[in-house]
């Protein structure tokens, strides 16, 4: 601090309480505080010479109001007017308590301001510009313009409880989770639509939970009363030829076009399941991939909604996921707003034992977030902080969250009785009237609005419901109810299991330019010396047709996938360099840290290569990169596991959405999984990636799980999930030690042109009349035939099946047709007896072997006995299960008894 300071600039909130003390000190020893602070306190004037009373002072008074500003701005929320039932007892805060010097003026300004029906909390922030907007657009700036008419408002709050109302008439005792308590949720959401179109905003994506969902649908994306309606009815919500499971009505999602004056806004909610905030990551991977198709790269086009319930916002882990996606290059959208519909009680459960701290919300403060608490009961101010939401998402792309504090005049759902935990709350809901009649005597209280246009207005609404319900008899579903606007239509979805398999085939001359732009380094560029040498070799390799390893397989599909214009997207635990150190897809400056991605610069106008090291998240992460699969298609979508063990850790995605996702909602993904796999003696977490679990959930031709055994399979593999353009979900149990077996390589030409999935490989070597058939998939095939080549067997043959699901029946029919006459057939797996893909694969192939006729009736399972544990963690029993598991296959040992 040098010269003469203004003291008017040198005070603030930053430093406040640091210059009280210092003053104090100062006023009792000047000599006491370093000389720069001398100086400003005598510049801000001598006390002696400022007396207004017998202990007051000029710099006093200044430093008390920046103390009384401080303690507004950080606890005003906590004695702000919040609570529609006024059942939270206000918190008792000394510091915003007036003492006989504050300024009436400025403390009526700050309660205004801060303990009104909204608290804001941005105090948290460590940006001080971010800070100060607060500030301005509070204090300095107080909204004076509605961001909605007041008539909007009542039209909304009619339209939102004028449903629930008719829908409580004429479907009692039905499950519909209604908004009564919450309808200015309509009004935020509105509010924010308006603000959306206003900015050009072309795409809003929505995720939110069951409560308030048809009313959303309804009053917002203007699906139609007839569509919700004739599903009450039991109707179906899709097209007719299509078959599908379908979904309880509050799970669906709709998709909708609104024009605002000349502009036109697409607005999708996305169908959920009820495993609460399971869909928030999946909007954000829409919304990211809505964006990058666009090409936006301010991320201003594309807008992320998501409506949490309070419970669910502090209790579920998902939602920590996601926020932490927020900031991160590879998963930023922007900014998303978050709505919180706070009903103060979650099912049963009081705040007091849903979450700790002092707000639900304080989870949001972990990425900087704003928090906006606002009285559920106050719809302008719900609209107000909606506009703000915007404004501020707009000028700082990050997060912030708005907590609407109301409440839920029925229970859990409508045939639900809270009464036996809530007495207390219930008997007030009972009294309170609803939120519209308030709003209407608030109307027309300050307005020229007469009363018999308010009741004009309910009983328009009533009339067109009543019409709406009347024509729900005949309504027939419309596609655009229900199709999003991705390039999918009803008639993909026919996809058979026995099709022929595409040709995936590519030109040499294609796999070398990939070939040569993936082992180039430029110049100025200095990669890890170890490396280099390994693509100078990769390159040689390349040049003379191979044969390559299963990391050069893939990149040679990346690669060539991108020169004909498909996107990749691949996200996961330190895939950039690969969890075995085998991909380095993503190279690393040693001096500058600097990365450079070599598939991404093949050609001019190929489509983008991207490869992002994810944070430590398995559910958020696979949740983003499904919702990334549905808003671009067209792309390679993939998600690596760092091991596949690991992917237990997103069940609920894998559950809800990857395998069941099309035939409840009619929604398609491509979205790969890479799941390393394989038993090596790592132990029980890092062996199995469960394939039972997700052979479990095969049915419906629903998605594809395979083990390739080869890098030309595994290229074929990638580059089929665009070839075929009925997108189902690929799950794919990849190798560990094969990345790096010497026999697990392929030559170009495995991949050039008429090459194709083989989804059985039968054994060149043993092409027919086999005494033994022994049937695998994976790694377990390399030791098979190595030990078979070290007991010199010869008439036993060895068939992998490269695909699980769709079951190939037919071209496994037909290879154990060139076996008739064997006395065995064997079903080998390194996989306990009761996990891996016996229990799955057993009576299939039996259906193969009568369908044949064959000598042998029913496979025989050579593998690990069944287990509580995917593996033993030691190494010299996994030898010794390995080897006997081995030798029972071939027929060297006698197999122990199954667990028939």
């Amino acid at each position: 601090m040098t010269g003469s300071p203004n003291h008017q600039n040198a005070i603030n909130g930053e430093n406040i309480a640091y210059l009280g003390e210092l003053y104090t000190q100062w006023l009792e020893d000047p000599a006491s505080v370093p000389s720069d602070y001398d100086t400003l306190f005598a510049t801000m004037g001598d006390p002696a010479r400022h007396e207004t009373g017998p202990h007051a002072t000029v710099p006093d008074v200044s430093l008390r109001d920046e103390r009384l500003k401080e303690a507004f701005r950080l606890c005003g929320h906590l004695q702000a007017e919040l609570d529609p039932l006024g059942l939270r007892p206000a918190r008792q805060i000394d510091a915003l308590t007036p003492d006989s010097q504050t300024d009436p003026a400025l403390l009526a300004r700050l309660k205004r301001t801060y303990c009104g029906p909204i608290g804001a909390e941005f105090m948290h922030l460590q940006d001080s510009q971010q800070r100060q907007w607060w500030i301005d657009h509070l204090e300095e700036k107080p909204a004076t313009a509605l961001p909605l008419s007041q008539e909007r408002i009542l039209s909304l709050l009619t339209r939102a409880e004028g449903f629930e109302t008719f829908c409580q008439q004429r479907f009692t005792g039905m499950r519909r989770f209604g908004l009564e308590g919450g309808e200015s949720l309509i009004v935020a959401l509105q509010a924010l639509l308006n603000e959306a179109a206003r900015d050009g905003v072309r795409s809003i994506s929505l995720g939110m939970p069951h409560r308030g969902r048809l009313n959303v649908m309804a009053n917002i994306l203007r699906k139609p009363y007839a569509a919700i309606f004739s599903e009450f009815a039991g109707k179906a919500f899709y097209p007719e030829g299509i078959r599908v499971s379908g979904d309880v009505k509050y799970h669906l999602g709709t998709t909708t076009t609104i024009r605002q004056g000349r502009h036109e806004i697409r607005i999708s909610l996305l169908p959920n399941p009820s495993h609460l905030e399971a869909v928030d990551p999946v909007v954000l991977g829409r919304v990211r991939a809505d964006q990058d198709r666009d090409r936006d790269e301010d991320r201003q086009k594309h807008l992320g909604i998501l409506v949490h319930g309070d419970a669910a916002f502090a209790g579920q882990g998902v939602v920590y996921e996601t926020l932490q996606l927020s900031r991160l290059e590879g998963y930023r959208t922007g900014g998303t707003v978050h709505l919180i519909i706070n009903n103060q009680v979650g099912f049963t459960t009081s705040p007091d034992s849903a979450h700790s701290g002092i707000w639900n919300t304080d989870i949001a403060k972990t990425v900087q977030a704003p928090i906006l608490h606002v009285n559920g009961d106050n719809p302008e101010a719900v609209a107000r902080c909606a506009a703000l939401a915007h404004e501020w998402r707009k000028t700082f792309a990050s997060d912030i969250v708005v907590d609407i504090i109301s409440y839920r005049r029925h229970g859990h759902n409508e045939t639900d009785d809270p009464a036996f935990t809530q007495p207390a709350m219930v008997q007030t809901i009972s009294q309170h009237p609803t939120l519209r009649r308030l709003y209407a005597e608030k109307v027309l209280a300050e307005t020229d609005i007469h009363p018999a246009e308010v009741e004009a207005l309910w009983d328009d609404v009533q009339a067109q419901l009543h019409q709406a319900f009347e024509d729900a008899d005949t309504y027939q579903p419309d596609p655009t109810d229900w199709l999003d606007y991705s390039p999918q239509d009803p008639t993909r979805l026919l996809d058979t299991p026995e099709r022929i398999q595409p040709m995936t085939g590519v030109p040499l001359p294609r796999l070398q330019q990939v070939g040569e732009a993936m082992t180039a380094i430029p110049a100025d560029f200095t990669v890890h010396p170890r490396l280099a040498r390994q693509l100078r070799a990769k390159q040689a390799t390349l040049a003379e047709g191979g044969p390559v390893d299963w990391a050069t397989a893939e990149a040679l599909a990346f690669g060539t996938l991108a020169l004909d214009g498909h996107a990749i997207r691949l996200s996961g635990q330190d895939c950039g360099r690969g969890t075995f150190s085998q991909r380095h897809a993503v190279l690393t400056d040693q001096h500058t840290g600097h990365h450079y991605t070599p598939l991404a610069h093949i050609a001019p106008r190929q489509a983008p290569v991207n490869v992002w090291n994810s944070p430590l998240s398995e559910y958020g992460v696979m949740g983003f990169e499904y919702g990334y699969s549905l808003g671009n298609p067209d792309a390679l979508v993939l998600w690596e596991g760092q091991f596949g063990d690991f992917a237990n850790g997103a069940q609920i995605i894998i559950d809800q959405f990857l395998a069941a996702g099309e035939t409840k909602w009619l929604r398609t993904s491509g979205l790969t999984l890479l799941l390393p796999h394989g038993y090596e003696g790592a132990g029980p977490e890092h062996s199995s990636a469960r394939p039972e679990r997700f052979l479990q959930l095969c049915a419906e031709n629903n998605m594809r799980v395979c083990t390739p055994s080869s890098p030309a399979s595994f290229f074929h593999l990638l580059r089929r999930q665009i070839a075929r353009r009925c997108r189902k979900p690929l799950v794919v149990f990849s190798p560990k030690s094969l990345l790096r077996h010497k026999q697990a390589v392929s030559l170009l030409s495995e991949m050039g042109p008429q090459t194709r999935f083989a989804p059985v490989i039968a054994d060149a070597t043993c092409a027919g009349g086999a005494r033994r058939v022994i049937l695998c998939s994976g790694k377990v095939y390399y030791d098979l035939l190595q030990q078979r080549e070290d007991a010199g067997l010869k008439h036993c043959a060895i068939i992998r099946l490269e695909q699980l699901y769709p079951f190939p029946h037919h071209a496994l029919a037909e290879e154990l047709g060139h076996h008739p006459q064997a006395e065995d057939v064997i079903w080998c797996q390194e996989e306990p007896e009761n996990g891996g893909a016996w229990q799955f694969v057993d009576r299939r192939i039996e259906a193969c072997l009568r369908e044949i006729g064959h000598a042998c009736t029913r496979p025989h399972y050579a593998g690990r006995k069944a287990s509580a544990s995917p593996a033993t963690g030691l190494p010299g029993i996994h030898q010794a299960e390995q080897e006997t598991l081995i030798r029972q296959a071939l027929g060297l040992e006698a197999a122990s008894p199954s667990i028939d």
